[in-house]
């Protein structure tokens, strides 16, 4: 089976800048991997390539075997759609309300009529735990928590194979943020998705992944289960998994199985 996300020899460079060098990343499908990393090492413009909203500047990204630049644009369009993309804070708009938000991806293909996406975006709302009367609030009158959830919801709209997060839990509390980790984990489960988060947060980490990926040194330094990556004598992995804050967020957790 082919791996969910291909990437080989991926350089980047902004000027004089190398953001990255023969970056090399393999996703197997049904994984849940996090990808840490130093802060400016390239972890959100790596997720961004992935997505197709950057073009690296040499090397492949490959998405369920095809490549995900080139071919034409009905060709691309029809590749992304088989992903979708939680950004940081949302990225919600914010003169729609929650329910054109999540039906804003449907109507965009054309495909559907006005009864068939009520239904979906229902579907959608409850599948992220939010009642029909949230329907026609505004991002404005959302919490913190709720406006991960919508966003998530529209992520899944398509009905996507292939899920990435951009720090999913950002800027949520403990309460919260424990309860949006569940929920990615359950759906993930119930609709056999693949899944690649950016994190920073030891807890989210510990309490989804299947996988970690570390990005240092321009380059995949890591890769494999925590335990593996932990023993990696690598200065960011010491610093990142082995402070006492970082063993006892690790301790806490069981994973997700």
């Amino acid at each position: 089976m082919t791996a969910a996300i291909s990437v080989r020899g991926l350089d980047t460079r902004f000027g004089d800048t190398w953001v990255h060098r023969q970056l090399d990343l393999e996703i197997e499908r049904g994984e849940l991997v996090s990808l840490v990393g130093g802060s400016g090492s390239g972890k959100t413009t790596l997720l961004q390539q992935m997505v197709g909203l950057r073009q690296p500047t040499h090397g492949e990204i490959r998405v369920f075997g095809e490549p995900l630049f080139g071919g034409g644009l009905e060709r691309e369009r029809a590749l992304r759609q088989r992903f979708g993309v939680l950004f940081q804070h949302g990225a919600l708009f914010s003169a729609f309300d929650v329910f054109d938000n999540i039906a804003f991806p449907l109507r965009e293909l054309k495909r559907f009529d006005e009864s068939l996406i009520a239904d979906l975006v229902m579907l959608k709302l409850d599948m992220v735990e939010l009642l029909p009367r949230h329907a026609r609030l505004l991002p404005a009158e959302l919490s913190g928590g709720m406006v991960k959830r919508v966003a998530l919801a529209r992520a899944l709209a398509l009905e996507p194979e292939l899920l990435l997060l951009d720090e999913p839990t950002a800027g949520l509390d403990p309460d919260r943020s424990d309860s949006f980790v569940r929920l990615i984990r359950d759906l993930s489960a119930e609709l056999g998705l693949t899944v690649l988060l950016v994190t920073h947060d030891l807890d989210t980490l510990s309490g989804l992944s299947t996988r970690v990926a570390v990005l240092a040194e321009q380059r995949i330094v890591a890769y494999g289960d925590v335990e593996s990556v932990i023993g990696v004598d690598h200065p960011f992995i010491r610093n990142f998994f082995l402070s006492e804050r970082s063993s006892r967020a690790l301790n806490r957790s069981q994973g997700p199985h």
